[in-house]
């Protein structure tokens, strides 16, 4: 996948997975998506996919909070807002999201940054080892 040779999914180019049909793609996937697709799409992913690739001319980003929703390859360069429980974050699709999950860009948790202790901390808690 490096940049001089341009992006291939498992041996396939961009163009050549648009032009496979959902079955032949389908199979190229991991397990987990493979087993979600063979199921059929729900309705709210078909709505999804539809906005998404009207609004992929006019590059209008579409909000979802459909974090289950696997990259497709007809959808790649289109923005997409995820919502991730409390705000929606801006997620382009590139060649290198194809098989992965919406959510997967959507972090839902913040990492914890410890600092010095806080007001109304205890006696113990305002130690603070010097490294």
């Amino acid at each position: 996948m490096s940049s001089r040779r341009g992006f291939t999914y498992r041996g396939f180019s961009l163009e050549e997975l648009r032009q496979k049909s959902m079955d032949e793609f389908i199979s190229l996937l991991p397990s987990r998506q493979r087993r979600s697709l063979t199921r059929g799409m729900s309705t709210q992913h078909i709505k999804l996919m539809e906005r998404i690739m009207a609004s992929k001319d006019s590059n209008r980003p579409v909000r979802t909070h459909c974090r289950d929703f696997i990259v497709l390859p007809e959808l790649i360069g289109a923005t997409v807002q995820v919502y991730n429980g409390r705000e929606f974050l801006r997620v382009n699709l590139i060649p290198e999201m194809l098989g992965h999950y919406l959510g997967e860009y959507a972090p839902t948790c913040k990492q914890v940054k410890h600092s010095a202790p806080g007001i109304g901390a205890t006696r113990g808690s305002q130690f603070v080892p010097l490294k």
